[in-house]
């Protein structure tokens, strides 16, 4: 026998899946704006400052409001940095494990909440494993602002309450620019106290610094405990603009401008780098704190939007080094008005900007 539907529930069906879809499709494009949704803290100490940092980008025409996030475990506390995103812009879900309160092996699902321009659900999953017998005093290595070039050095204590033949093997960094010492101040009744000092090396390159130091120790079952060390080297050369956007620019149509780069003390402009060939660089080989680079684009490009980073080198080392990125769109080049007397004006002028 065949049995209908009531045009009530028809409706209702109807209703529901037309609610669903977009939710089904809103989930996939914001997913597609993290390339990660799982971090594995690994071992810490207790009290260390242990923090991870999910990038979400805008690659959409819309802005983005990234509306709230939430923990399923109190081991972690989340918070949003950069709320609203405009495209190609950056945020970060930040995930803190909470190592003073929990002890132990823990984990804890974030849900991250997107309002606009469509509602929309990401989950992102972080675990790891808080020792409670190793104690770090500070919880982390935090160098701050510090100028390129210059040496810094900061201590945490490491304390060990369990057996008396504990010890710290090694300690491991995959980054070059620091250099660790590690000093075994006491030893008595089960408590291991040792002092690790860390120093920020004068070559270090600018930017922000997010390494980790690993203490391998002889436990069999939890050989490496991290250390987080932060800070933000600022850069002794630098240029202006950091950002050097063309607009729009006609196909085959030369487009100049000039970047002035600077820093503290006179230096050598050793080489200005792209790999895109459009570009031509110009320069003086003279010893001064200020220069001025001339940037010529030839226009010779496939049409569209692009994006070229131009490396500068100098004298000063090699981490001493200035970057900036050149944007532009490429677009037809127009058709030129006919002259009185019948003829087309030139088409190969160069077309040259103001200094920014």
């Amino acid at each position: 026998m065949t049995r209908f539907l009531a045009p009530q529930t028809g409706w209702i069906l109807c209703a529901l899946l037309c609610c669903w879809v977009p939710a089904a499709d809103a989930q996939q494009w914001a997913l597609k704006m993290l390339n990660k949704t799982d971090h594995d803290f690994g071992l810490v100490a207790r009290g260390s400052d242990t923090v991870y940092k999910f990038e979400v980008k805008n690659i959409y025409k819309e802005d983005i409001v990234l509306d709230s996030v939430r923990s399923s475990c109190g081991c972690t506390s989340p918070s949003i940095e950069g709320n609203v995103l405009k495209t190609y812009e950056k945020g970060y879900i930040v995930a803190k494990f909470n190592t003073r309160t929990f002890t132990g092996i823990h984990s804890a699902t974030l849900t991250l909440t997107i309002s606009k321009p469509y509602p929309a659900q990401v989950q992102l999953r972080v675990h790891g494993n808080i020792r409670g017998d190793v104690v770090f005093e500070p919880g982390m290595i935090d160098f701050g602002t510090v100028k390129q070039g210059e040496a810094q050095q900061k201590s945490v204590n490491v304390a060990y309450a369990g057996r008396s033949d504990w010890r710290i093997d090694d300690v491991r960094s995959e980054s070059k620019a620091l250099a660790v010492e590690l000093i075994e101040r006491g030893r008595t009744g089960g408590k291991v106290n040792y002092e690790l000092a860390v120093k920020l090396l004068p070559d270090a390159p600018a930017g922000f610094l997010k390494e980790q130091l690993f203490l391998v120790t002889g436990d069999l079952n939890a050989q490496r405990i991290s250390l987080d060390v932060a800070g933000r080297v600022l850069p002794e050369v630098s240029v202006q603009p950091e950002n050097l956007v063309l607009g729009e620019v006609a196909y085959n149509q030369p487009v100049t401008k000039r970047l002035m780069v600077k820093a503290s003390k006179p230096f050598k402009i050793l080489s200005v780098e792209c790999a895109d060939k459009s570009f031509t660089f110009k320069h003086d080989d003279t010893e001064k704190a200020r220069h001025i680079v001339t940037v010529t684009f030839d226009g010779q490009r496939d049409l569209g939007a692009f994006k070229s980073p131009i490396l500068i080198k100098t004298s000063l080392g090699e981490t001493f080094t200035a970057t900036c990125n050149c944007y532009a769109t490429v677009v037809k080049t127009p058709t030129e008005p006919a002259t009185a007397d019948g003829s087309s004006t030139a088409a190969g002028e160069e077309k040259t900007a103001q200094v920014p």
